[in-house]
Parts: C-alpha cells; structure tokens; sequence
C-alpha cells in the first residue's frame, strides 16, 4: 500500500512485517554548478508539495491519468534530491531494509537501463534504504553523481530523451520491494544490537511534463547491496509514477503558487551556510557508462547555442560539513587527527 502523508510517500507492506514502512520525500535544493567540477551534498531547502493526480480529473493529461500516481512542481532547471526513511523496528534496533529502485523518464537512475519491474544483482539496479540515505541523481561512475535537474519534455535535455530518442514518460518512477520476513528476523534477532551500519544522520504557457536531465557533478557513492540477493520479497512489491509539472502549469492545475525559486548556489556559498560531505566505509558501485556518456544540461546547451541554465556561476564551498554513519549504536567514530 501507498500512502501520501505530509507531501512524502509512505510505502508499507503489513502483510511481510508490521515494520516493513518505507517513506520517500523529494527535497528542492540547490542546483550546483553544471561547470565539471565535483561539488559537495547541497542542502535540503524543504519538500515538494505532493498531490494526488486523480483528485483533478479532466486538468491533467491524459497520459497522467493513465499512469495513476502524484504529481510534484518544478521550475525549469531546478534541482532535487530523493530522501529516504524508515523508523526502527520495535525490539530489533534497526530499520526495515527497502531496495528501491529509482528512474527518471523509465530510464534507471542507476544503471542506464529501460524500466523493468524486476530487481537485477548484476549489475546492481536499485539502492539498499536505510544503506543509502538518499540519493541526488544519475550514478556515473564511482563516488559521483550528476545532479537531477528539470527539463521541459521534448526540449531534448533529459536522460530519457538522449537514451531513447523519444520524450514519451517524463517524471519519476520508483518501486520498492521490503525484505523477506524471514531474512529480517534471521539478520536482526530481537533483543540483541547487530553489527550492521545504520545512518543516524537526518536529511536536511509551458508543456506540462517536465523530465530529469543530468546536471553538474556531485561527490556521492551509490553503495553495494550489502545483503543477499535472494533476501528481497520481490512479490510484494509497490510502485509509484510521480509526475513533474512545470511550476506555471501547477498552478493552473492546482491553484496554488509553487515554492519561490530557490538561491543559486553561489549565493548560498557567499551567506556561509553549509554544504554537506557523507562518508560510510562501504563498498561502492562503479557508475553506469551509459549515463557517463550523457551530455550534461550546459554541455548540450553549448552544443545548441541555448543558455539552459541561468546563473550557472562556479562556486568555491568553504563551509562543508562531514556527515558518517556509525557501523553500531555505540561506535564511536575516529576522526582525523
């Protein structure tokens, strides 16, 4: 079942585990420079509002109507992450663990590939909750990531449109499978703290569709399903299509005002707040060079003589705070010296 709860979406399966809950939010952030430097973890500058498709009939495509879902808007070249969450499990002292898979136009965020239903080891086609606390755009190689930006549907930017040749689904796609009952209890006895890493850190007139295109270069690591393939419960799994509309649309549609745009990353920089740094010693993917070999928003625009991206300004982050995840409860974590 899916849920939609103060704008995030609450995926749960009763029927695996009375803990297997799984909340997903997507957070309006800074869009970094698109100049081929790699960037620190922007921060998180609040939700997207989330609304029901079917509570506006005739006002939205048809093609919307059809996939069912929510809807979310965005400005053209605006930025977002996907944060990811679960609460611990009474009496086992950890989350639930989700794979999750996640694309952009029904091309996966991971690995490049078409959409499919079904989860793949080799190569590793979604990311392991609560092992990967977010994630903030398409896995190009190893430890980096190009941030998720909004395109307009048929402008030619997007990862599906590059890929595919076509502007046909925009929007996010996102399914999610719990692990198996069984594999849980086995790994996460009652009463007893395991050895397994938990992240303690808390996120912080226009055509309709909009579709993700890659944007500038981000320092991420998209990590290894540290468990066992056959431990996810792919029979019971739940999907979701949540739909970009551009900010003008939205408020046609929903007859509310979008958030405010956002600050550009430099101006960020220049008032001192912090950018962010995760670290977890485990073992990465090592990106998709299909999606490596996409051209980012300001290389096509170049290529195109379009200026895409406004204010796209290099930034010098001097304010960049280290977040880590602790291995146990009670680790206490080494620092430099």
């Amino acid at each position: 079942m899916i849920e939609l709860h103060q704008d995030g979406l609450v995926f749960s399966f009763p029927q695996v585990h009375p803990g297997a809950r799984f909340t997903i939010d997507f957070q309006r952030t800074l869009r970094i420079p698109d100049d081929g430097r790699d960037y620190p973890l922007p921060p998180g500058l609040g939700r997207f509002p989330l609304r029901h498709v079917d509570d506006f009939g005739e006002e939205v495509p048809a093609l919307w109507r059809r996939h069912g879902g929510v809807m979310l808007p965005m400005y053209q070249s605006e930025a977002m992450w996907l944060n990811f969450g679960s609460a611990s499990v009474e009496g086992h002292w950890v989350p639930y663990p989700f794979a999750v898979k996640i694309a952009a136009g029904k091309v996966d965020a991971v690995t490049g590939a078409a959409w499919s239903n079904d989860l793949h080891a080799r190569p590793q086609d979604y990311v392991v909750s609560p092992e990967q606390p977010w994630l903030d755009g398409f896995c190009v190689s190893k430890g980096t990531i190009r941030q998720f930006v909004a395109m307009p549907l048929g402008s030619g930017y997007s990862a599906e449109e590059q890929i595919t040749g076509a502007a046909e689904h925009g929007g996010v796609q996102i399914i999610v499978y719990p692990m198996k009952r069984s594999a849980f209890e086995r790994r996460f006895p009652k009463g007893r703290r395991p050895q397994y890493t938990e992240c303690l850190c808390e996120a912080m007139p226009a055509a309709p569709d909009m579709g993700l295109a890659p944007g500038g270069r981000m320092k991420q690591q998209i990590y290894d399903d540290p468990f066992d393939f056959d431990d996810w419960e792919t029979a019971h799994g739940s999907r979701c299509f949540v739909h970009i509309a551009n900010s003008l649309v939205w408020r046609a549609i929903v007859g509310e005002n979008p958030p405010t745009v956002p600050p550009t990353a430099k101006e960020y920089t220049r008032a001192g707040l912090p950018w962010f740094d995760y670290y977890r010693d485990a073992p990465a993917l090592d990106g998709s060079a299909v999606l490596d070999g996409l051209q980012s928003v300001a290389q096509m625009g170049k290529a195109k003589g379009d200026v895409p991206l406004p204010e796209n300004d290099s930034a010098a982050p001097h304010h960049v705070v280290t977040l880590t995840a602790k291995k146990t409860p009670d680790q206490v974590r080494e620092g430099d010296f």
